[in-house]
């Protein structure tokens, strides 16, 4: 009985490959220390062989596992309430896996999740030729048991979902931008929620964009006092709930009630908030994401004291029931780490489980910021819709497209709230690779495979829901996620991590099922190593891809760039994102001084400037070939204009423009593998110059409209007067 059985056994690798031509170990302690988070000990060879045995005697006897996916035929290019299409056929259900084995004569029978009637789906043969059950069950999570001629029973959730999630528009662009750098003259020191409705509306009504896609807004940790917050969007305190730091604190109808002390209180908030902005926008300061909150927090709190008018009250009653426990728990951690701090591991031993009777008594003596933090998720869910129904409302056939974290901070409100799904003491990040020679740790807590599919996959779809709610579209970051993640034991360098296996199947059922629900897009941020196979399962589901400009080359050839034929159209095709330089920054070669002066450079200032200057050079031959650069290179905005252009050449689906790129910023909202050297996620957007540039300038910068003509003929209608 050997430790790589076992770890086999339980999903977790024992090797992997770094590239097709290399296989790497993975350490013995990374195996083991993975398997104790599933709590499969595997300390002894005694209790290797236990568990062995212990594993394949559970898997003999089990009827069915957990979780049962059921693909089915439905018209996933409309809305689930659409007509279906003319003429369509539907194709016979593809019959599960999981029940090819079931004994000979075995019943089933189906309880659909809202409660209602039984369906018995009569006997099943147990062959794999045998038709799947029924063609007549619901989309949805439902309860199947199955029954043996000799009484026996066991029952698993069955997924049945669409085959694939919905069909992007014929073809659309649209911007990529982080709303916290984006400031008008309405802004409290960042880019809020009516900024991007404004910037919705503008762009989808006068230049014909058809999305916006935006950087995760999930609540954030909060900072404690003295302290300094983390101003990434990919280390979430939750991302079940938006982050009320977001709110246009003005829109939020009872502000314009204050009267008396509170509103001279509000107005000096608002003082104060204007001094924030000049600060960025005219002063070169940082956007201070903890000053916007302080004075957001302090002003909705004033707020609060004004009632709400009974159709308010009625909304807000509505949201409390619709989200219930979730939303408690929630607001509940945040009640508690006013009181205790944000860390739930330091707060005393009863309150760090959700569940404790000490937890039900503080939450009740703390009921009034319970409601508090319940009412900025209510306030915040509202905005958002008005920001997607700007979107619509502007003729956008996608809208908002929400980008979804890969994980939460590990001392968070959903690592406490859901603490039983998450393997304790493990880390995601990524392996050592030719980008990398360290490996990555992002310091957040994986789900546990095994309990997720226990619970149908519960804390996914309802993460699912919550970010489709408002959505056109859901980015799904490292979308490699759904099939394995490099689990890193905690006080280990990445080096000594593991990949651990999810069900993939189940994740993309469940994916497809609430995108087609929601009537969404699912798009997958599928940069780097991909395991073989991935971009073919999730193309098989309709899940798209992102193709970026610069990783484009013929890798399995001459290693060139690859010409706009060959490129997929099953993609977002962009020049860049938020983790790389603008294009701006790469045709003048400005990231490599930036690197240079940050002293992040491995060899001579020279030598990287010449390989980044011939990767460009590659590129704008190919361009210039092509007839996209008309001029010739050398100006730097006619090859920014240029590299748009074959994005279009592209069969890709859908095109993104980088905000930033439009007023030609140099500076990379993020910096990989920098911490305090740079000002990540703390920059306003700013022309070539480095001068901050506010939505107001934006809609009318010149070298904007020059770039965005490139887009003219996916404009649905003229362009508007300027």
């Amino acid at each position: 009985m050997t430790l790589a059985r076992l770890a086999a056994l339980h999903g977790v690798a024992t090797s992997y490959s770094p590239s097709p031509d290399r296989t790497v170990q993975a350490s013995e302690a990374a195996v083991v220390a993975a398997l104790a988070a599933l709590d499969v000990d595997a300390s002894t060879p005694e209790a290797v062989r236990d568990a062995v045995a212990a594993r394949e005697r559970a898997l003999r006897e089990r009827l069915l596992p957990p979780t049962v996916v059921l693909w089915t035929d439905t018209d996933t290019d409309a809305p689930p309430e659409g007509p279906a299409r003319d003429g369509a056929k539907p194709t016979p259900p593809e019959t599960p896996e999981a029940l090819t084995s079931l004994p000979p004569g075995t019943r089933l029978t189906v309880e659909t999740e809202d409660e209602g009637p039984l369906i018995d789906l009569g006997d099943f043969t147990g062959a794999a030729e045998t038709p799947a059950p029924s063609t007549a069950l619901p989309l949805g999570i439902h309860r199947l048991r199955a029954t043996t001629p000799d009484g026996t029973t066991a029952e698993a959730h069955l997924v049945v979902a669409p085959r694939r999630a919905p069909a992007p528009p014929p073809r659309a662009y649209g911007f990529l931008v982080q709303l916290y750098s984006l400031l008008s003259r309405h802004s409290w020191g960042m880019g809020d929620l009516g900024d991007l409705a404004e910037l919705a509306s503008w762009s989808g009504r006068a230049l014909g964009a058809g999305f916006v896609q935006v950087n995760p807004l999930h609540a954030a940790v909060p900072t404690p006092p003295g302290g300094a917050g983390d101003p990434s969007p990919y280390r979430p305190s939750s991302r079940r709930f938006p982050d009320p730091v977001h709110l246009r604190v003005e829109a939020v109808p009872e502000f314009a009630h204050l009267g008396g002390e509170a509103r001279e209180r509000a107005g000096e908030c608002l003082e104060r908030a204007a001094e924030l902005r000049a600060a960025v926008l005219r002063e070169g300061a940082l956007i201070d994401r903890d000053a916007v909150w302080e004075l957001k927090s302090a002003a909705l709190e004033l707020i609060r004291d004004v009632p709400l008018g009974p159709g308010r009250c009625a909304a807000y009653s509505d949201f409390l029931a619709e989200h219930g426990e979730a939303l408690e728990d929630h607001a509940t951690w945040y009640a508690l780490a006013e009181r205790y701090g944000p860390d739930w591991h330091a707060w005393p031993r009863p309150l760090q489980d959700p569940a404790s009777p000490e937890t039900a008594r503080a939450r009740n003596e703390l009921m009034d910021r319970v409601d508090f933090h319940e009412r900025l998720a209510w306030l915040t869910d509202e905005q958002l819709a008005a920001a997607q129904r700007a979107a619509r409302d502007a003729g956008m056939p996608v809208g908002l497209i929400h980008d979804l974290a890969v994980g939460v901070h590990p001392d968070g409100a959903d690592a406490w709230a859901q603490r039983r799904h998450f393997a304790a003491g493990m880390s995601t990040g990524a392996p050592p690779d030719a980008f990398n020679a360290h490996g990555q740790d992002w310091g957040l807590p994986p789900w546990r495979p095994d309990r997720l599919a226990e619970s149908g996959y519960a804390p996914f779809r309802a993460l699912l829901r919550a970010t489709l709610r408002h959505a056109g579209a859901v980015r799904v970051d490292h979308v490699m996620g759904l099939f394995r993640l490099w689990w890193v034991p905690t006080g280990r360098t990445p080096v000594d991590g593991t990949y651990v296996r999810y069900d993939a199947e189940a994740m993309l059922a469940v994916l497809v099922l609430e995108a087609h629900r929601a009537g969404a897009l699912v798009i997958g941020e599928d940069l780097g190593t991909v395991e073989p196979g991935v971009r073919e399962a999730l193309r098989e589901r309709g899940v798209l891809g992102t193709s970026v400009l610069w990783f484009e080359r013929d890798w399995d050839g001459d290693g060139l760039p690859l010409p706009p034929e060959r490129w997929r159209a099953d993609c977002l095709a962009t020049a860049t994102t938020h983790d790389l330089p603008s294009t701006a920054a790469r045709v003048t070669g400005a990231h490599v001084r930036l690197r240079h002066d940050l002293g992040l450079l491995t060899r001579p200032l020279a030598a990287e400037r010449a390989e980044a200057a011939a990767d460009v050079r590659e590129w704008l031959a190919l361009i210039s070939r092509l007839g996209l650069l008309p001029g010739g290179a050398g100006r730097e905005e006619d090859e920014v204009r240029a590299v748009h252009r074959f994005l279009l050449a592209t069969p890709a689906r859908m095109v993104g423009v980088w905000l930033p790129d439009t007023v030609g910023d140099r500076r990379p909202q993020n910096l990989p593998g920098t911490w305090d050297q740079y000002p990540n996620w703390r920059l306003p957007v700013a022309d070539a110059a480095g001068r901050p540039v506010t939505l107001e300038d934006l809609v009318a910068a010149p070298r904007l409209h020059a770039l965005l003509d490139v887009f003219e003929a996916l404009r649905p209608h003229p362009p508007r007067t300027r």
